[in-house]
């Protein structure tokens, strides 16, 4: 009877187990390639920024770190939402949902570009007012 219950309950939350293994899970195990020696531990704690120590550098960092993360996550739901128009079969709700689904698909998108052109502009001008 327990078994049952767990497993109604994995069913229920597949797509929030996997939301999380893809956004928490997969960036460390890639991020982590090639930080230990092989055949034992280092013991030696990396700087996760690198040679960058200025606020541009920083910026240029994180907004590289989210562009990671955030390029398959656009390029999945993309792919859900056409599963949906797929799945959908001229049923008109269905429809709207799919074309709901990649309306905020499409603005996530934009925001995510749009965000690093921005930062982008604002680090060119810095440095060259610094410069």
């Amino acid at each position: 009877m327990e078994y049952n219950k767990d497993m109604k309950f994995i069913q229920k939350n597949l797509n929030k187990i996997i939301i999380f293994i893809y956004i928490f899970i997969v960036p460390v195990i890639s991020f982590s390639e090639g930080q230990n020696p092989p055949g034992g531990s280092g013991g030696k704690i990396i700087d996760p920024l690198g040679a960058n120590s200025t606020i541009p550098g920083l910026i240029n960092t994180v907004l590289q770190g989210f562009l990671k993360i955030g390029i398959p996550i656009i390029a999945l739901a993309i792919i859900y939402s056409g599963f949906l128009f797929v799945f959908a079969r001229g049923n008109s709700e269905k429809l709207t949902k799919a074309k709901d689904a990649l309306l905020y698909t499409i603005i996530g998108a934009a925001i995510l570009l749009g965000s690093w052109a921005i930062a982008k502009m604002i680090q060119v001008t810095i440095t060259g007012l610094a410069g």
